[in-house]
């Protein structure tokens, strides 16, 4: 199969990557920064430089191929508001440039990396693929928003006939991971979690190499139209936290800083942030995480696809066991 990737230098997009090339599979990796990526290798892997801003040149680049796999993006909550132009772009307007270059470019299948966020707060239960949010509770960060909206839009292009697969991965982790929650994962796994915060948000942690495989088989068997949710085991980040530290035969730190004290110390969010290690924006990370849980199924992916994620004690310590 020959496979046009955005995305990826980026964390997921590695993983994709080498797995497509260790398979046998021509890649052409779209990347911003070709320094990020010079340790990718492969026979018949090629780097193209691209902001994911030209449809004509992306449409060039992907004509050929046999799909693409759009996994270019911006994650992060808890940001201010001067960085929500440079979000929206990464997320939604960079998504809808390549669709429109897929289209121009007559590609086959296209899969779309999105995240089971784009479904908010699931109120504690474990939903599906069909699971619509209540929109009028607003979005819980900006994050949340943008990646909602390009999960209208790419449901829009479906509707409309556009040959795409949807995979929505929940909250990944592995060596190489830079987001808070892999990061209290290793700490609590290595002994070196020193307090909890905001440990009841509900996460389903998935392993970074399992979800590559999940998307490798959206490109081989994923139905046209469909949704799949590449999710684990649905726990509180108290719970996962309990189940790195015994993988790697430590203790959860007993020490949680309370919520009350987050929310007060709000206003003072960029100097509490070089303080405690959070974004500056406080009330937004407060807003997405405390009480809220992003619990989605993988059913359908285990039926259809046959994914079949990893415990999250075995995934912690494929991750850092041998650091």
């Amino acid at each position: 199969m020959r496979v046009f990737v955005t995305g990826g230098a980026g964390f997921i997009g590695r993983a994709v990557v080498h797995g497509l090339v260790s398979r046998g599979d021509s890649v052409v990796a779209a990347v911003r920064n070709p320094a990020r990526a010079a340790d990718l290798e492969g026979n018949d892997l090629r780097l193209v430089t691209s902001d994911l801003s030209a449809v004509d040149a992306m449409a060039d680049s992907m004509r050929g191929t046999d799909a693409v796999v759009h996994l270019a993006g911006m994650y992060r909550v808890g940001i201010p508001e001067s960085e929500h132009a440079a979000m929206w772009d990464a997320n939604v307007g960079a998504t809808e440039r390549v669709l429109d270059a897929a289209a121009v470019a007559g590609v086959a299948r296209t899969v779309v990396v999105s995240t089971v966020n784009v479904f908010g707060n699931t109120g504690g239960h474990v939903v599906d693929e069909t699971y619509e949010r209540d929109l009028g509770r607003g979005f819980l960060s900006y994050y949340d928003e943008t990646k909602f909206r390009a999960f209208e839009l790419t449901r829009r292009r479906v509707a409309d006939g556009q040959p795409i697969v949807i995979t929505m991965p929940g909250g990944v982790y592995g060596q190489g991971d830079h987001s808070e929650a892999g990061r209290l994962l290793q700490l609590a796994f290595q002994g070196k979690l020193r307090y909890r915060a905001l440990d009841d948000v509900g996460m389903a942690f998935v392993h970074v190499e399992d979800v590559a495989a999940g998307i490798i088989s959206c490109l081989d068997r994923g139905t046209l139209g469909e949704a799949y949710a590449l999710t684990g085991e649905p726990l509180t980040v108290r719970d996962a936290i309990r189940v790195a530290a015994a993988a790697g035969g430590r203790k959860s730190p007993w020490l949680r800083v309370p919520t009350a004290l987050l929310r007060a110390a709000a206003p003072f969010g960029s100097m509490v942030g070089r303080l405690i290690g959070t974004p500056p924006n406080i009330r937004e990370l407060i807003s997405a995480s405390h009480g809220v849980t992003y619990w989605v199924s993988n059913t359908k992916a285990r039926r259809e696809l046959g994914f079949d994620p990893r415990s999250l004690g075995t995934g912690v310590r494929d991750s850092w066991g041998h650091d």
